[in-house]
Formats: C-alpha cells, structure tokens, sequence
C-alpha cells in the first residue's frame, strides 16, 4: 500500500503565484538563477538558491541562513499564506499542447526504506549533504519530487471531478508552461484519495532522487532530536507529486565528449563502424532505442547498435545509456566512469540537437543525442532493485518550487 497523507501548504496568493514560483534548484547554475531572479524579489529561487543574494564564495551555513531568512520574510510579508486545512493539490502541468495531471501529497519515509517507494539511481553524498542540510534548516519541503505510480482508474475519477472545478491557481510561466492547482480539502475526497493510494502496490521516484535521501536524512535528524518521537510526526514525510504512468512524458538526455582519445574524426567513425551499423541523417534526435544521433565535425549520423551486442533481456544493460558506453564510449572514447569523468558532459530536455550542435563548435568534439527512455523502462529497474546509469532520464516539464511549500513541524 501507498500511505499518502494531506498537509497544509504555504502557497503564494494566486495574483503573485506566477512571480514566485521557479525552476527547481538543480535545472539552473547560479549564474544563471542571479540573472533569472535579478528583477524579481519574490522569486523562490532567493530561497532554493540563496547564494544569487551574497557574495561569490560565501559558506554553505551563509546560504543556507539567507535561505531560511528569505523563507521567513515571504511569510511574514504574505507572499506565501499556509492553507488554513490539510488537502491533497491537483497539480496541472501543460506544455506543447499536451496535460499532465498530478497529486501533491505527503509521502512516507518509511516507505522509502522499506521499499514500497522504489529508486532507480544512485545519490552523491555531497549532492545530499546539501539538500539535507538546507532542508534541516529551513524546517520544510522547497521543492517536490516527482513520482510516478501505475495509473489506476479510481484516482482518475477523482481528479477528473475536481480538476471539472475552477482552479486555485492557473497561470504559464515565461518559459510557456503552464502551471494549475485545485486545493482538495473536502474530507471525502481527501479519504478517497487515500483508500485508493492504499491499493497502489507502489510509487516510483522518477525525478528527485537527492531529495528523497535528503529526506530520509532529515527524519533521523529531527528524530534522534525528539525523545517522545511517535513516527507520526510531519517529519517522517515529504512533498511528491505523483503522476499515472501514461501521463508523464521524459525527453532525450544527451552526451558530449571533449575529446576523441587521440584519434582522428577518420579513425573514430571507422572503430564506431566496426561496432554500429552508421548512416548519414537529417533528423538528429532518434525516436527508438538502440539508435542514437551522433554529430561529428559538423554532420549528423544515425549510428544503431546491432542484435546481439548486447544484452536484450537485461533491464539496466539493455538500456541505451548503458549500451553506448558498452560499445562506444568507454572502449572507444575512454570514458570509464561516466559519473566522474570530466570529459564528458550532459545535456537534456528541450535544448535538444541545437544544442549539441553549439556544444560541438564551442567545447566538445562529438555529441551522441538519445531516445527518451520509457516510463517502463524506469519501473522495470526499479521493480529489479538495479540502478539505471548516470543521466538516463530527463522528465520535461518540470515542476516549479514555491507553489507549494510544507512544513516539517507542523
């Protein structure tokens, strides 16, 4: 069963929601949110990213108090206003001409670690560390994390009823997506809601996966503080938005290597050759797996792994990720650990071929552009208790930080 439970969010009064809410912490470098939320005092990004508000070089404690002060000043002022109930969120994402409809709630951390809440990626301590930290000081969920669950006909029922209604919150952000929210505190559509989740065998962490162990850090720190600790407490959950399956949509996440490992473009694609089929092409981003777009001294080949080279029935090896580093970027290009090895980079989403291609002609020798990886794909990792490789899936669109806001104590 999946214990999903309602809490009173702080969120921004619907005129200012827009102004307030930003890309996640881990979308933008810092240089990048200084300059997004240069113009915008409200801008969750002066609580997710502290640092755009000090000098360069300031401490992780700095910026994790600016943090906590800017959380508190938004409050204090009225930018954000914590509902007066405990409610699940509809939370409506659309992009492209296309909705995805999710349900922000309360999740366990109990269920993390017993496994009803499944993981497909390793975590860097340091990555971590930091999320932990900033989460502990600030005593509430920022951002949410992004689960996915097998679509089940009762939520949908109830969200469709709800989402039938006027929304909360409704407005499209400056990148062109557009963000709804419908507050659910009715207590019968609440515990519908939570009857139903009880039948979902279990919940998928698709994006988020440093904030899920961020979490679980946080309840043993918060735990280990309380000698009349109950396991009920605010602290033993965390923000998710949980997607169906067939509503989520994950984009390409690309390669670019610095380097060819000493050969020239001519000896490159011929060892490519000899492990792939290779053929020119115009259309750079592949839609099937085990094919990849790969520029090369300013042309695009179609390069597609042949039968037998790899392990079909294996969930994390079959993977494209994990085939082309089989095949072509470590025993060719050197790259051994992906993970580590500052040669290679990684690009996702909607930046797409253009942007590999940019890479090409300022920093980078080749580029390989991926297939979206599937939602089943994700789930049959996590059903094997495996790790997909690094950088396997990038989810478009992304979830804002700030609509929502939980507290840990209370």
């Amino acid at each position: 069963m999946a214990d999903i439970r309602p809490f009173a969010a702080f969120r921004p009064a619907p005129d200012l929601a827009r102004r307030v809410a930003s890309p996640p912490y881990d979308v933008l470098s810092s240089d990048e949110a200084r300059v997004l939320a240069a113009d915008e005092p409200l801008s969750f990004l002066h609580v997710n990213k502290a640092e755009i508000d000090l000098e360069r070089g300031a401490s992780e404690q700095e910026i994790h108090d600016r943090s906590a002060a800017n959380l508190q000043r938004m409050i204090d002022e009225g930018v954000l206003i914590q509902d007066a109930a405990p409610a699940f969120y509809v939370y409506a994402l659309a992009m492209d001409g296309r909705v995805q409809y999710g349900l922000a709630a309360s999740c366990s951390v109990d269920e993390v670690e017993n496994g009803i809440i499944k993981k497909h990626e390793h975590t860097r301590r340091d990555k971590e560390d930091d999320r932990a930290r900033h989460m502990q000081r600030l005593g509430v969920n920022v951002g949410p994390v992004l689960f996915t669950y097998r679509a089940d006909r009762t939520v949908r029922n109830i969200v469709e009823r709800v989402r039938a209604a006027e929304p909360d919150v409704d407005f499209t952000a400056v990148d062109g997506v557009g963000h709804t929210l419908w507050v659910v505190s009715d207590p019968s559509d609440v515990k519908a809601l939570q009857d139903a989740f009880a039948q979902i065998p279990a919940l998928y962490v698709a994006d988020g996966h440093h904030r899920t162990a961020a979490a679980c850090r946080t309840r043993a720190f918060f735990r280990d503080r309380n000698p009349e600790h109950t396991g009920d407490e605010p602290y033993n959950f965390f923000l998710a938005v949980l997607f169906p399956d067939d509503e989520l949509r994950l984009m390409g996440y690309h390669r670019v290597v610095a380097d060819l490992n000493g050969l020239s473009p001519a000896d490159f694609l011929a060892a490519v050759a000899e492990v792939m089929d290779v053929e020119p092409t115009d259309a750079p981003e592949p839609q099937d797996h085990h094919r990849w777009g790969m520029y090369l001294e300013g042309r695009w080949h179609r390069v597609s792994a042949r039968p037998g080279t790899f392990p079909a029935d294996d969930p994390v090896r079959s993977l494209d990720a994990a085939v082309l580093q089989e095949l072509v970027l470590e025993p060719i290009l050197g790259i051994g650990d992906p993970r580590q090895d500052p040669r290679i980079d990684f690009v996702g989403g909607s930046r797409g071929a253009a942007e590999l291609e940019r890479r090409c002609r300022e920093d980078m020798a080749v580029a390989f552009a991926f297939a979206p990886a599937s939602v089943d794909q994700i789930m049959a990792v996590a059903d094997a208790e495996a790790v997909m490789p690094p950088k396997s899936t990038w989810f478009e669109p992304k979830l804002r930080s700030g609509l929502l806001v939980r507290s840990l104590t209370d």
